[in-house]
């Protein structure tokens, strides 16, 4: 007998059920699945014939309205604000984590040997690497009056 192999799941976002099947795995009525995609709730994918296709996230998201509407008490107009608000606090989540990212990779390159340019008061640029102070040029004011040669880092 040979070995069944385990069939892969689709995806959480791919557009796999009618709306009779999302209609049924939700509990709902399928008059209640055309409602919420007019109100904007729940966007489901379309065919090109104009048939609406539903996904496992679309049908979790369907039963969150229910559970919003019925348990919580929450109108319709009440759960539309807190889907929105919840997608814009998963896309403000996903900029700070793509924000970290780049900031860890600047630190990770300045650390790494990068260059350091500073400019003295005279504008001439100095390179340095990270924690080292930049090199008087001969004639570039070593008087009592010359500025200060502490050396400041930069993070945009």
């Amino acid at each position: 007998m040979a070995a069944r192999q385990a069939q892969p799941r689709p995806d959480d976002e791919a557009p796999v059920f009618v709306i009779s099947v999302a209609a049924e795995l939700a509990g709902m009525h399928a008059q209640t699945l055309r409602q919420y995609d007019r109100l904007g709730l729940v966007t489901p994918s379309r065919t090109r014939g104009g048939g609406r296709r539903y996904s496992a996230r679309d049908v979790a998201l369907l039963r969150e309205i229910q559970r919003l509407s019925q348990e919580e008490g929450v109108s319709l107009a009440g759960i539309a604000r807190i889907l929105e608000l919840e997608n814009s606090v998963a896309a403000l989540r996903a900029r700070v984590a793509e924000l970290s990212r780049e900031v860890e990779r600047l630190e990770t390159a300045a650390s790494g040997g990068s260059r350091i340019f500073s400019v003295g008061p005279g504008g001439e640029i100095f390179a340095s690497r990270l924690g080292e102070r930049p090199r008087r040029r001969p004639g570039s004011g070593s008087g009592a009056g010359s500025a200060s040669q502490a050396l400041v880092l930069w993070r945009p």
